[in-house]
C-alpha cells in the first residue's frame, strides 16, 4: 500500500484532492468486501486506463505472496471505485493472457518498478481489470 489507511481517508475527505497524484503517479480507492471478515477495505493503488477501464497491479512489492487485496477481489469481484470524486461500482477481473502483455507494458510506462517486483518474485504478478458496472 502507499501511505495505507491514512492515504485513504485523506483521498475519500478530500474527493483525491489528496492522494490523487503520488510520486508521479495517479492513485484509485479501490474498496471491496474480506473474504474471512465480510467487512469492506479500501486500498490505494496506481492505476493505468484501458480504453474505459481501469487497470492496476498486484504486485506487492514482488513478494512472494499476493496481496490480500487480490485474494478478496478473486473471491468477490464486485468493487467500488474511486477515481479523483467518482465514486463507482466496477467488476474486477485478472487480465487474460492475451491482454496481460500490453497492459503490463502500459503499466510499467507508468511505474516501472513493476518489472523490478516481477523479478524478485516466482509468482506471475497479476494485472487487474476493473469494468464499471452500470
Amino acid at each position: 500500500m502507499l501511505f495505507g489507511q491514512e492515504h485513504v481517508k485523506r483521498y475519500i475527505a478530500t474527493g483525491g484532492a489528496e492522494g490523487h497524484e503520488w510520486q508521479g503517479a495517479t492513485v484509485l480507492i479501490l474498496t471491496y468486501t474480506g473474504r474471512r471478515s465480510g467487512a469492506q477495505r479500501s486500498t490505494p493503488l496506481i492505476y493505468g486506463r484501458h480504453g474505459d477501464d481501469y487497470v492496476v497491479i498486484a504486485s506487492k512489492g514482488g513478494s512472494a505472496h499476493h496481496p490480500s487485496w487480490y485474494l478478496n477481489i478473486a473471491d468477490d469481484p464486485e468493487v467500488q471505485v474511486q477515481v479523483k470524486a467518482d465514486v463507482f461500482k466496477a467488476r474486477a477481473r485478472t487480465a487474460t493472457a492475451g491482454e496481460r502483455p500490453e497492459l503490463w507494458k502500459m503499466m510499467n510506462a507508468i511505474w516501472p518498478h513493476y518489472d523490478e517486483y516481477q523479478l524478485n518474485t516466482a509468482r506471475e504478478i497479476p494485472v487487474v481489470v476493473l469494468e464499471r458496472v452500470a
